[in-house]
């Protein structure tokens, strides 16, 4: 296993193994990776740009406080991930599966969930405005106290999902997300409130 050199130009990485990896600190710039298993590494402070993830397994990999600019994960898998402390900005998790991951504290900042699946997630009490949530699975997640303002919630799934105090102002949402929710004390705008209406069979005159 080889630690890069940001001068050297590095082929892309495929089927590799980095299972049990004990690579805190490292800097990663415009690497590919594809169906590569991070499982249960170290990779605490890791920082990305310009990097792509496809199909990769980061399973019980511990990312805490890791920083990344501009990088994509398609299609992974975040099973008991460490997230804790890290940082992701303009970044895309299109498709990934998140499932028992240790997220809070955690920043998100122009990032593109679409498809992706939080499915119980822990995510109250974040900053989530202005994100692209697009057919996001979220599912029974914690989004109490979550500012949702401007962000993109059409066709999300969001059966149960707890959204009891967030702030929706300006987010599009669908009328099946609006029957589907939690909304109690979410602050929503007019539009909204007459949208809920209609979602919920009340005639608005």
């Amino acid at each position: 296993m080889r630690v890069d050199n940001p001068s050297e130009e590095i082929a892309p990485e495929i089927d590799a193994d980095y299972a049990d990896a004990n690579l805190p600190g490292q800097h990663w710039e415009k690497r590919s990776f594809t169906d590569c298993d991070f499982t249960e590494a170290d990779l605490r402070e890791l920082v990305t740009s310009g990097c792509t993830f496809t199909r990769c397994d980061f399973t019980r990999t511990d990312l805490g406080e890791s920083k990344h600019q501009a990088t994509a994960f398609r299609q992974c898998t975040f099973d008991r991930t460490v997230l804790t402390r890290s940082t992701f900005t303009s970044c895309s998790l299109m498709g990934s599966n998140f499932v028992d991951c240790v997220l809070r504290p955690i920043t998100f900042t122009e990032v593109d969930f679409t498809l992706a699946s939080f499915v119980k997630a822990p995510l109250y009490d974040l900053k989530l405005n202005g994100q692209r949530f697009r057919e996001t699975n979220l599912s029974e997640a914690d989004l109490r106290n979550t500012d949702l303002a401007e962000a993109d919630l059409m066709g999300a799934r969001l059966l149960d999902a707890k959204l009891e105090g967030a702030d929706l102002r300006g987010a599009k949402v669908d009328a099946n997300g609006l029957r589907q929710a939690k909304l109690a004390g979410a602050l929503i705008d007019v539009d909204q409130a007459i949208a809920f209406a209609a979602a919920h069979g009340l005639v608005v005159s």
